[in-house]
């Protein structure tokens, strides 16, 4: 089963004055498969961003402002993996390639995601399908 190879790591989130500092990705961790870039997406309340499949890039992602509704997706057994991180789980989830994934913004406000990815952004190792090509309730919030 390629659900269970997700990994949700716990990130440091540290209380200073003028501003908190969030942990993201060391060169140092067992989970950290090399760099080939780091992006955002906004995400607002609601918003559903759905359904991709990357065929080479491991991901990254982090939600240091607001909360992220992640679904991800193993065609081969039609199993579905929900995880919800953000402000009040502060986490890091490293998703190998080859599952289906969406996302869906919780919070009311903007959230933001950052995904350091491993190899460059390349267009011809994603696959897309339209949300209602997997079945799956987004309507849960």
């Amino acid at each position: 089963m390629k659900l269970n190879t997700i990994k949700e790591t716990p990130l440091k989130n540290i209380t200073i004055d003028g501003g908190n500092v969030m942990h993201a990705l060391k060169a140092t961790e067992k989970n950290f498969n090399g760099f080939g870039e780091a992006y955002f997406s906004c995400v607002n309340f609601a918003a559903i961003k759905a359904w991709k499949l990357h065929t080479k890039m491991t991901m990254n992602l982090i939600v240091p402002q607001g909360v992220i509704k992640f679904v991800f997706y193993e065609h081969e057994t039609s199993q579905l993996l929900e995880k919800v991180i953000g402000e009040n789980n502060y986490s890091r989830l490293t998703v190998p390639p080859g599952l289906w994934f969406g996302f869906q913004g919780v919070s009311k406000k903007e959230s933001l995601l950052l995904n350091i990815a491993d190899i460059p952004h390349d267009p011809l190792e994603v696959q897309r399908k339209l949300t209602s090509e997997i079945d799956y309730n987004w309507e849960q919030l």
